[in-house]
């Protein structure tokens, strides 16, 4: 294992299973999370995917630097040239919102070229990154570098020394983070057990080909929607569930605001972490630089949805205004 100062990998292909020391170092990540696990983060990290979401900018974009703020903002990538401001924020809260909602943090390096004067700012993985002595580092295992013309390489583990300056890091509210523990914790029990049913099923034999079967299968299923409905009760999701006949308008009208608000919550929470450290990044040209990010009135507040549940509650609009309130914006 050696220690470098050096930016960090992306990515690194491992030529065989980590010791030890690198299971006990690295939070590993399953590939791909579980059922419910899954629907639920592509929902709710899905922060802008509602219709009329085009009619005008969406975010505010104060800055002593322009330039600057567009560059880090938008890569400076050629790909990028026609990328307005607002479609960039858009891209980047969005970029974040996935990985704090999968993972819990969001780490992104600047990757500068004094001699072009290119600027990028490119993600990489949460689960190999520490604090150590006031340096961000990277653990990184044994891996095999793939090279086109020669044979492939097996480089030795490393310690990066990440340059903090250029890192940015993000990471969920305290609040979210700990609702999230609490109902991940149950939606994983319940993907576990998602395909259970088939061992209650009695087996068919020559002599019994039909064998009966006294498992009550609606008194299982009753079980797990009231299991799944109190583990979602915090955060609101509905688990993409449409059998109205079991639920009431008006709960699931609450469920839809308060899905909603946590939602901005989070969204809201990434704007003040986004102009935070996009400020600090930007001192690395501009010892003045500054950037606020905010939403503008295009985009629905916390107090619109604090609004809506009130008259909701005052019994003065129905299930129709909700959605239309929820949806349109």
């Amino acid at each position: 294992m050696r220690i470098v100062k050096a930016p960090p990998l992306a990515r690194h292909l491992h030529d065989e299973q980590p010791g030890w020391v690198d299971r006990l170092v690295l939070r590993r990540k399953s590939d791909r999370p579980d059922f419910n696990r899954r629907m639920f983060d592509e929902d709710f990290a899905r922060l802008f995917g509602f219709r009329g979401r085009e009619r005008g900018n969406l975010f505010n974009v104060v800055s002593s630097d322009d330039e600057l703020a567009r560059k880090l903002l938008a890569n400076a990538d050629p790909r990028y040239e026609r990328r307005s401001v607002d479609q960039s924020v858009r891209k980047r809260v969005e970029d974040i919102a996935q990985s704090l909602v999968r993972f819990g943090a969001a780490y992104y390096f600047l990757h500068d070229n004094p001699d072009s004067g290119e600027i990028r700012v490119n993600s990489f993985g949460s689960g190999d990154i520490g604090y150590l002595f006031g340096r961000h580092i990277q653990w990184v295992p044994k891996r095999l570098k793939r090279n086109w013309d020669r044979e492939d390489e097996k480089v030795p583990g490393e310690i990066r020394l990440l340059d903090s300056a250029k890192v940015m890091r993000f990471v969920l509210p305290h609040g979210i983070k700990r609702m999230l523990s609490v109902q991940n914790r149950t939606l994983a029990v319940l993907d576990r057990h998602e395909f259970k049913l088939t061992e209650f099923q009695p087996q068919a034999t020559h002599e019994n080909p039909n064998p009966t079967n006294h498992f009550d299968f609606g008194v299982w299923r009753n079980t797990k929607d009231r299991v799944f409905y109190r583990s979602t009760r915090s955060t609101g999701w509905n688990g993409r569930k449409q059998d109205s006949s079991k639920r009431s308008d008006f709960f699931d009208c609450h469920r839809l605001i308060r899905f909603r608000r946590n939602q901005l919550i989070l969204r809201d929470d990434i704007f003040r972490q986004l102009s935070s450290e996009l400020s600090k990044v930007g001192r690395f040209y501009n010892a003045e630089f500054t950037v606020d990010i905010s939403g503008t009135d295009n985009l629905p507040s916390i107090k619109d949805l604090n609004e809506l549940e009130a008259k909701l509650t005052r019994e003065e609009i129905g299930f129709t205004e909700v959605l239309d309130c929820i949806f349109e914006r």
